[in-house]
């Protein structure tokens, strides 16, 4: 019998200006009255990786496998996971339905292995609508994306 996983929350988000342009992530994980916040940036990126990427981090940052009920505002992400998408892609060889390259390949490849050792769940957000943990990632990222912003 496997024993219970411990449960974490992990909400993400990424942010861009310009897609591409520089870009930031953020991630707060959550278990019990543990809390810890990442974040990170890119200098030239897009908003769907830094959105992957935030997901990504905030998984590896986990010691062992947990179930983890993952909050993003990012219908890429959700869809990409929940829908099957992204396992779909994989098994064509990185190719969608219609023949035409997946988008970030690597980076699916890296969160669908994480999502192997963890039990994910996916609760999709609305952006900008006042979720607490949503808006603090956004700001993380915004941070974090402004440091590569041309003064």
């Amino acid at each position: 019998m496997n024993e219970p996983k411990t449960t974490v929350e992990l909400f993400t988000d990424g942010a861009c200006s310009g897609n591409p342009g520089p870009g930031g992530w953020g991630a707060v994980l959550r278990c019990g009255k543990l809390y810890k916040e990442l974040s990170g940036g890119e200098a030239a990126t897009t908003n769907n990786r830094m959105e992957l990427t935030a997901v990504i981090e905030g998984l590896k940052a986990l010691k062992f496998p947990c179930r983890v009920e993952l909050t993003t505002d990012s219908k890429y992400v959700a869809d990409g996971l929940s829908k099957g998408w992204a396992a779909c892609w994989r098994a064509r060889g990185w190719k969608k339905s219609d023949g035409k390259p997946a988008l970030n390949p690597e980076l699916w490849a890296a969160l669908l292995q994480l999502c192997e050792t963890h039990d994910v769940r996916i609760h999709w957000v609305k952006g900008h609508a006042g979720h607490p943990e949503n808006e603090r990632c956004d700001a993380l990222a915004v941070a974090q994306s402004q440091k590569y912003t041309k003064k």
